[in-house]
């Protein structure tokens, strides 16, 4: 593997697992002079987050390719059509757990679609399409495939058992 490739790989790692922040809008409140700035902190999925969002993904219909190279009316249908689902997939790596997931994502969701940039959203959507995906899963089903109770071994083949 290139060095440049293996770096690049391990940034990747770092930036899931210490997750990434983005910013609400800011907030005025009476008698402050400054706007409060809230964020989001987006971490690496679990398993069942994973898969919520690659069903998500799915529905959508796209590739993370083809969307760089859309006109801004084709972005705009894209998010009309699909604007709640980018959300959900959003919300999917902020509440992580089964109980926050359960319980907190609709309304995480609601919060990202009416207080986060569009920018922000579609820039995380990117980047986390990009960086999550199967490989890790590869060798774990190789070597499920491999310990397969059920193929005959060696021993069995000259026994007859």
């Amino acid at each position: 593997m290139d060095r440049d490739l293996m770096i690049e790989k391990e940034a990747a790692e770092v930036l899931l697992d210490r997750g990434v922040s983005v910013p609400l809008k800011p907030l005025r409140l009476p008698f402050v002079k400054r706007a409060i700035t809230l964020r989001l902190t987006m971490r690496r999925p679990t398993l069942a987050s994973l898969i919520e969002i690659a069903r998500l993904y799915l529905k959508t219909g796209v590739d993370a390719g083809e969307m760089e190279k859309w006109s801004k009316a084709e972005q705009m249908r894209f998010l009309a059509e699909h604007g709640r689902d980018l959300s959900r997939m959003i919300a999917c790596t902020v509440c992580r757990g089964y109980v926050s997931g359960k319980l907190l994502r609709g309304l995480t969701a609601w919060v990202i679609r009416h207080f986060v940039e569009y920018r922000y959203q579609m820039a995380v959507v990117e980047r986390f399409v990009s960086l999550v995906g199967t490989d890790p899963f590869v060798p774990i089903i190789s070597l499920a495939g491999r310990m397969n109770p059920m193929t005959p071994r060696l021993s069995r083949k000259r026994r007859g058992s």
